[in-house]
Parts: structure tokens; sequence; C-alpha cells
């Protein structure tokens, strides 16, 4: 075994990269980092029915966009069919595996006996020892491993400890197909060892495939890698993870507006934990990861704990830089290319000035662009049902009276906005609210915004007075 360590990530591209998927992957990539090793990518495509090139562009996205980014070039498994049959040739020349010839009605057979008998509906070695005279002509046959049929084989897990398979319940797999194609624990074995993948880490639905690859391991003479097999992440009400839990792709969370950095950390605490830390940096990450602080019990998927780890990272980042991570986002949205296009150069502008007052209300970025969304609006500025209450003919009377005090602020900054719409209250004898709210009605449409004066600022005073006299009976001063 290679004295650096060498994790891998290895999906099959036959749909999106899904939330478990991109924990394994974190947790890789994160041992990796920590022993100072490797972290491989492979794309197991064999099923080559199933796997689309749509899915690979999708995974390799969704792990750059997660910050996980892997050591060399992917690999990719199913360009390695040849190797996989040349080992599969030589347990058959060394008596540890054996040509197959049961039908499919046979093995169907078989499985509907040992229902009928209560065992485990596994092959039952018929081709196993028989003559090679006696195999029909017509039949092209598949090879089997030979696995032992005494004793025990025992998995030494970095997360579920001593796990221990009676060989009597692990029947004679199929490692090449009659037609050809490898099967997928004989492609695994071959991939993790030439290479020279030092730890599998996975899902714990993988533990009975490491008992049938450390069979093959061993009857190859080859070093067994060590194994941690990783709970899996159920729903808040301890189901399986389903898609109404959480259990979307990575684009799915871009598209909702989660941050890679909230994303990562959350990740990392499904399953994993150091002490009470919940806010972790990924250089902590690094610095702490272990495998021995991975819990043996299934993490549970909580959208509320997400949004809340999301709404920190976001009022925690720059300004600037969550107008960069938007940037991204945008073409990614639905809509995208429209409201990038609604947005423009001066509207980024914009936002980057208004992000203060934003950030501080919104938890993702799809959110804060919602409440953004008066920055980049035409005239007049369309009012929800609560604005449009609070500009009825009082609230117009109050904008009416405001509007030749505003127009006269200089300089027009939210200091002397706010002076100004303050003194007017005071002289008029009326809460400061009730200059307030209208004029964030006429200025967003809605009821709830950052401050009204740095709204006032933003958008500037011809776009700040075009509004309000959209919903006044105001004339411009002179």
């Amino acid at each position: 075994m290679s004295e650096k360590t060498i994790t891998r990530f290895a999906p099959s591209p036959t749909g999106y990269l899904h939330i478990g998927g991109a924990r394994t992957a974190l947790f890789n990539w994160l041992y990796a980092k920590h022993t100072g090793g490797k972290f491989l990518l492979r794309i197991e495509d064999t099923d080559q029915a199933r796997s689309t090139e749509g899915a690979i562009l999708a995974i390799l996205d969704g792990l750059r966009w997660l910050g996980l980014e892997w050591d060399g070039e992917p690999i990719y498994q199913l360009a390695r069919s040849e190797r996989h049959r040349e080992i599969a040739e030589r347990l058959l020349a060394e008596g540890k595996a054996y040509r197959c010839y049961a039908s499919p009605e046979e093995l169907v057979a078989m499985r509907e006996r040992a229902r009928a008998e209560g065992r485990a509906p596994g092959y039952d070695g018929t081709w196993r020892d028989r003559d090679p005279s006696e195999a029909p002509s017509a039949v092209t046959p598949a090879i089997r491993f030979k696995a032992p049929r005494e004793g025990e084989t025992i998995i030494e897990d970095r997360v579920q400890g001593h796990v221990t398979f009676a060989n009597k319940d692990l029947d004679d797999l199929v490692i090449l197909r009659s037609d050809g194609s490898p099967t997928y624990n004989l492609s695994v074995v071959v991939d993790d060892h030439d290479m020279g993948i030092t730890h599998v880490i996975r899902g714990d639905d993988h533990l009975t495939n490491a008992a049938r690859q450390t069979q093959i391991y061993k009857a190859l003479g080859w070093l067994t890698p060590a194994f941690a097999h990783v709970p899996l992440i159920h729903g808040p009400d301890g189901a399986k993870l389903s898609k109404r839990h959480g259990a979307l792709g990575v684009e799915a969370y871009r598209e909702m507006g989660y941050l890679p950095v909230a994303l990562r950390n959350y990740l990392v605490r499904l399953g994993w934990s150091h002490g009470d830390a919940e806010i972790i940096s990924t250089k902590e990450m690094i610095e702490w990861f272990d495998l021995d602080a991975i819990g043996r019990s299934p993490a549970r998927f909580d959208f509320v704990k997400l949004e809340n780890l999301n709404g920190h990272y976001l009022r925690s980042m720059s300004d600037r830089e969550i107008v960069s991570q938007l940037k991204s986002l945008v073409p990614h949205l639905p809509d995208g290319a429209a409201l990038g296009a609604r947005i423009g150069e001066d509207g980024w502008s914009k936002l980057e000035q208004a992000m203060p007052g934003l950030k501080e209300r919104a938890k993702t970025l799809v959110e804060l662009l919602h409440n953004a969304e008066f920055l980049f609006v035409s005239r007049p500025v369309e009012l929800d049902t609560q604005a449009r209450k609070l500009l009825d003919e009082t609230g117009k009377k109050i904008l009416t009276q405001l509007m030749p005090r505003i127009e006269s602020v200089e300089p027009w900054e939210s200091a002397a906005l706010e002076t100004c719409v303050r003194q007017f209250a005071k002289e008029t004898d009326i809460k400061l609210g009730k200059a307030a709210q209208p004029l964030r009605a006429a200025l967003t449409g809605k009821t709830t915004s950052p401050g009204i004066f740095e709204v006032l600022e933003v958008l500037g005073r011809d776009e700040s007075l075009a509004r309000i006299k959209d919903h006044t009976n105001a004339t411009k001063s002179a």
C-alpha cells in the first residue's frame, strides 16, 4: 500500500450529483487534505444504457461549485474494461474463478428454490466444480468468482468497527458477464488497486460489497484498502432521505441560493462532529477531520438548519463577494438571462450599494435577489396588497406634502434624507413610521425593505423622486 493517503470519489453518471454523494465526496476530499494525500475522481460509467454525458458534466460541475477539486484527470471506468477482463481471465487461469453456463431460467429457478427452503436467494454453485466437458455448446458462459465457502470474511471498518460475514452467505458472484462486460465488484477492486487507493470512504449500503471485494483482493494477493462505511442521510422524520426531504442534486441547492461554503459546512456536520462546533471554516475542517469522529447513526437532513447556516455566511461575507456569488448564480436560474439583462451593470452597482441592508434580511441568495427586486423594476412600481393599503388617500397626502422637502435635500445621502423626513414628521405631528411606510411602499412596492433612507440613497435622486411622484398628486418643483 502507498505510504501516502489516496482517497477517491466514484460516482455513477446515471443522474445528478445528489446530496449524499456530495457528502461522500467531501469526506474523501477532507481526509485526503487532512493527511496530506490525494483525492482522485473516478467516473463509473460502465452502465452504458443509463450513463449520460450530461450527468458526467453535472457531477464535474457540482464538485467544482462545492470547491472539491480533485487531483489529476478523472478516470473513466469504461475505458479500463480490457484491464478488468484481463484480471477475470487471470482468476480463471489460477482456478479462483470458473465458467458458469446457467441460463437465466435456471437462475430464476434457483432463487425460487432457495426462498422456498428459507435460504438467501443466491447462486447455488451448480457449475463451480463440474467438468468443462459437460458445458452446453450453444451457451456463452459468464465467469464467476470462486468465493470461499467456509469460515468468515472480516471487515475492520473505520466507522462500523469489526464486521463479520459468514462466507456461506456470500455466493459466487459473476465477475465477467457472458457478453464479456466486467461487473461492478471486479471493476472496483481492479481500479482501486491500480489507482493506489488506500482508503475507501463511502455509504454503508456498500458494506456487503466490501466483503465481496475483500475476497477478490485476497484471491489476487493484493493489499486491501482501509474501509470506512458512513451511515446514509435520513430525513428529519427518520425515514430514508427522499426528494421531499432534500435528496436533490447539488445544482438544485445552487439554484435555491445556497452558498458553497455553507453547504460544505452543513454537509460535514451530517454524521461528523468536532465537539460542539457548528460554524466550521474549511481550514478548520481540514485540520480537524478524521474518520474516527464519524458517527454510526444516520444523520438527519434539516432544511431549517441549512438555511440558518447559509444566512450566517451571507451576513459574514463582504458585499462585493456576495455580488460575485450572485453574478455566478443568475445564469443558473430559470429566468436567468432575462434577470441578468434587467439588472445590467448599473444594477449590480446599486445592488452592492444596497447590500448592507439586504443581506441582514435574507437567508439565501435567491431570497436576497427577491428582496432586491425594487432596484431593477420599471416605473411605475407595482404595489403588493399591503403596499397598496399604505398608499390610500392619507398616505398619498403625506407623500405629496413630503415631496418638496425631499427634493431640496443636499447632499443626497441617507443621513441628510433621514434628517429631512424626521423633521417633517415632527413639524406635522405624526410618527416617523407614518411618513416612512408610504415612502417605502412608493419606492419599493412592498412594506419591507432595507432601511428606507438607504433605499433613497441607492436609487438616487431622479429615480426616487419619479417613483414618489407616480404615487402622489405632487408636481415636481422648479
